[in-house]
């Protein structure tokens, strides 16, 4: 005897492009149709908006929703252009801007609004990534490095190490200063 006010789902469930699956989800051929079902979950009606905060954290692009919401606040997040709160409504087809740590930016046009976390190739497929590629790493070699088990390094050792990292001219600087 069912309470009223409860209704009891008796559908198939639907893949993310529409059509109905017989497993449900289960492991084997249709575990692909498992995540296209979370994602579908994750999925605000049609017409409906997503926080940018809790869109940016959905799709991977930070970690937690509050360093999302602290991103927004900042001013690390645009969106067409604009600076924006965490509370903005966010739809498909805007331009979200994401400046992160080191300077690097990530730029992604939405492609489909989720409001739960899911698995990354599915929240990869909710965005357009039009970042610039990073820039290439110095190939440095690394400078004073000494080999395990030689013991303390001597004074020359030690001012070697500090001509090499380039360091020399401080430390000159600092020896020589006078008194004041």
């Amino acid at each position: 005897m069912a309470s009223e006010g409860t209704e009891e789902r008796t559908s198939v469930p639907e893949t993310a492009d529409g059509g109905a699956t017989a497993d449900g989800g289960a492991d084997g051929p249709g575990a692909a149709s498992a995540a296209a079902e979370a994602a579908g979950a994750a999925r605000p009606a049609s017409g409906e908006t997503v926080r940018v905060d809790s869109w940016i954290w959905s799709v991977r692009l930070v970690k937690t929703r509050s360093m999302g919401a602290t991103a927004c606040r900042g001013g690390h997040v645009r969106v067409n252009g604009e600076r924006v709160k965490p509370a903005y409504a966010l739809r498909v087809g805007d331009e979200v801007r994401l400046r992160q740590a080191g300077g690097h930016e990530r730029i992604v046009v939405v492609r489909r609004l989720i409001r739960k976390r899911v698995g990354a190739p599915v929240a990869a497929e909710c965005y357009v990534d039009n970042s610039p590629p990073p820039p290439p790493r110095e190939a440095v070699a690394p400078a004073g490095l000494r080999d395990r088990g030689t013991g303390r390094p001597t004074k020359r050792d030690r001012r070697d190490l500090e001509r090499l990292r380039g360091l020399a001219e401080a430390a000159n600087a600092e020896r020589h200063r006078r008194p004041t």
